[in-house]
């Protein structure tokens, strides 16, 4: 396909920037690498949207009410994201590449960034920064699977994987090397980009060895499991309470 159809098929969701396969999620280099040409071939230039002027080389998503998808001014999609029937976007920004999943909740302030793979039934809570990831074309970008529930203000970077139904407290913010600690079992068990399905995670800190002396520095703690029972209409302080962490 040329770039403007590869973006036009993203647009669609008929091409991803990343499906999982065999259980394990693969990149589509060639798709990403439709977009860095497609920001090549674009020339900067105005858009007006009732009272709202831009000035950028991608073009708007239209068509909503026909997609199925519900948009709160100003909230904000470029061409060549997709946005599944349900989706719900408050006040928010969905870059380029990205893929956003049925009847998920894209709430205030909330941006998911370029080539983000949101799944289905997911939470962005208020001011969640979901980061983009287009270069190098093979990196995997951020991925959040069907179900999660990400909690105010988190923050995901690097190709960070959050698996299915997992419930993530507000403040947390994840890298590809900040530690993601299971706390649950008789001794610590570390994952890095990683959070796996049905974790309840927490922002922590632990020390570290300075030549200035011991400072604390960022991590994640997994303190439980998402019971069975614990489904989407259950808001983040009951899951939390489970575990004596809510108000």
């Amino acid at each position: 396909m040329s770039t403007e159809e590869t973006i036009a098929a993203l647009d669609r969701g008929d091409v991803r920037v990343a499906e999982k396969v065999d259980g394990d999620w693969r990149v589509n280099e060639d798709a990403k690498a439709a977009i860095l040409d497609y920001f090549r071939l674009r020339k900067v230039e105005p858009i007006e949207v009732g009272p709202y002027e831009y000035v950028d080389k991608i073009p708007l998503k239209h068509d909503y009410a026909e997609a199925g998808v519900r948009v709160v001014p100003p909230a904000t999609a470029r061409y060549g994201s997709y946005l599944s029937p349900g989706v719900v976007m408050m006040p928010s920004y969905v870059n380029i590449g990205a893929w956003v999943g049925p009847n998920t909740m894209i709430d205030t302030w909330a941006t998911v960034g370029s080539c983000a793979q949101i799944g289905a039934d997911v939470h962005l809570a208020g001011g969640v920064g979901v980061g983009g990831v287009l270069e190098p074309v093979q990196a995997r970008p951020v991925i959040v699977e069907d179900g999660a529930f990400i909690g105010s203000r988190c923050i995901l970077t690097e190709g960070v994987l959050i698996g299915e139904r997992a419930v993530l407290a507000p403040n947390v913010s994840l890298t590809g090397s900040v530690p993601v600690i299971d706390v649950t079992g008789p001794e610590p068990v570390e994952h890095r980009g990683y959070v796996p399905p049905y974790s309840v995670v927490v922002p922590g800190t632990r020390p570290k060895e300075f030549p200035a002396g011991t400072f604390q520095i960022g991590c994640a703690l997994i303190i439980g499991r998402r019971s069975a029972r614990t489904d989407m209409k259950t808001s983040l302080n009951d899951v939390l309470r489970e575990y004596a962490i809510g108000a």
